[in-house]
């Protein structure tokens, strides 16, 4: 019988991608593992792999729709021996119509400065499977076919893939193991009525403030969409407060030039370079995450249920890519030295402004950097990045008059800003883990013990 082939969930937030290319064709023959389309979400390029063996009977869905929802049928694959054109017309299920980008245009305020902020977060079922807010289980399509196939509840099969999904081993050990039976369907309860949200301007309204012909309209691409919602959600959810604090980055500076000036010489296929190339940013990472250790009450993660206190300092650090930000994470950062950091954010920045960074290189993290510095930026306050507690805005170090020991002098200093979710970290606590960066920055010789 044929086979459906839908729209993947590529990560737990997922609920759309763009499909980018068809690298199969129609009547082409495929195996489990064949990499079969790639798929654009609002963060990064993956490739699609086929779970089955068959022809492609017909690709349902054309290279280059965007929009098409998680689930919905994309191509229809005929199973060995099976007369592709019977099958291509057999499909279970039609496929979902993708929403054509509007060729309208609301006005939209500066550009924000601040990493974008992650989806929902992911809830972890009893059973160790990932599921989302509203309860789906994170399942390949090809578990899912298996356990209907053996009248198996997905729901109570624990996931061992990345992000706790469901994979085909995992169906498979719960089958020979014996699990319940999936529960016969239920129509869903009514929805309590909604309280009104509050009236934007219309596209309408908007653009009748401008002349006609005074300006040009451009779609808004996924990822500046799915921005604009996580920012929203971010700011009128998080109850945000800041902290400002100067730090003297004299020591910094002159720590950095040592270090780089030290740097062993490897050979490449470019020549002779050095091994590392710190810069203040990557000190300013690994200050961030000794920070964070030094102050555990505050590398945390607010739920409704409980508190979520991380063990490491995994930091994610603002990286602008066309059309948006994107935040890869440095994994414990507190136990890897500057130049595995200086390196580790020199790959992981590279692949991101390419888009092509994994989901789990991006998602997550206990806290997060954006540095503006480079812009001449002196000081700013980001937008916390959820389910973060914390996001260190870092300004420019500049050289300015202070005042040591009675008399005035020239240092170099830099100004930052923390802003911290109130609901997870306290004002005494957050200034406490501010203070710790900046005895960090000031006396960088301790984040080389």
């Amino acid at each position: 019988m044929p086979i459906n082939i839908t729209m993947p969930a590529l990560s737990p937030t997922m609920e759309e991608g763009n499909l980018a290319k068809w690298l199969v064709k129609e009547g082409d023959k495929v195996s489990p593992g064949d990499v079969i389309a790639e798929i654009e979400t609002d963060k990064a390029t993956m490739e699609v792999e086929a779970v089955d063996e068959g022809t492609v009977a017909k690709l349902v869905v054309p290279a280059g729709t965007e929009g098409v929802k998680v689930n919905a049928l994309i191509a229809i694959l005929a199973e060995d021996g099976e007369d592709a054109s019977a099958a291509a017309k057999g499909g279970n299920g039609a496929p979902a119509k993708a929403e054509a980008p509007k060729a309208e245009m609301v006005a939209a305020a500066p550009a924000a400065t601040v990493a974008a902020p992650a989806a929902k977060p992911v809830a972890v079922a009893g059973n160790g499977a990932a599921t989302s807010g509203d309860g789906r289980t994170f399942a390949s399509p090809l578990a899912r076919r298996i356990a209907k196939d053996a009248n198996v509840d997905i729901l109570s099969v624990t996931g061992t893939g990345p992000h706790g999904r469901v994979v085909k081993a995992d169906v498979e050990a719960a089958i020979s193991g014996g699990v319940k039976a999936a529960p016969a369907a239920k129509a869903p309860a009514a929805a309590p009525a909604a309280a009104p949200a509050p009236k934007a301007m219309s596209d309408d309204q908007v653009l009748k403030l401008f002349e006609q012909g005074s300006y040009e309209l451009i779609p808004h691409d996924n990822m500046r969409k799915t921005i604009a919602r996580r920012l929203v959600e971010a700011k009128t959810t998080v109850p945000h407060f800041y902290l400002t604090l100067d730090c003297n980055i004299d020591a910094l500076l002159a720590l950095r030039s040592q270090l780089n000036a030290a740097a062993p010489v490897q050979k490449t296929e470019k020549g002779e370079v050095p091994a590392y190339k710190l810069s203040v940013n990557d000190m300013i990472i690994k200050a961030m995450a000794l920070a964070l250790k030094a102050v555990p009450d505050a590398n945390v993660s607010w739920t409704d249920q409980a508190m979520v206190k991380h063990k490491h300092a995994d930091v994610g650090v603002a990286v602008s890519i066309p059309g948006g930000l994107i935040t890869p994470i440095i994994r414990q950062a507190d136990i890897k030295t500057l130049s595995v950091i200086s390196n580790e954010m020199k790959d992981l920045a590279g692949r991101a402004r390419n888009r092509k960074l994994k989901p789990e290189e991006y998602q997550g993290g206990t806290s997060a950097v954006s540095n503006l510095g480079m812009f001449g930026i002196k000081d700013f306050a980001a937008v916390i990045n959820p389910p973060h507690a914390t996001i260190l805005a870092v300004g420019a170090g500049e050289e300015r008059a202070v005042v040591q020991n009675g008399e005035i002098k020239i240092a170099n200093v830099m100004s930052v800003t923390l802003s911290t979710d109130h609901r997870a970290v306290d004002g005494a606590l957050g200034a406490e883990l501010l203070a710790a960066f900046k005895r960090f920055i000031e006396n960088p010789m301790g984040m080389l013990v």
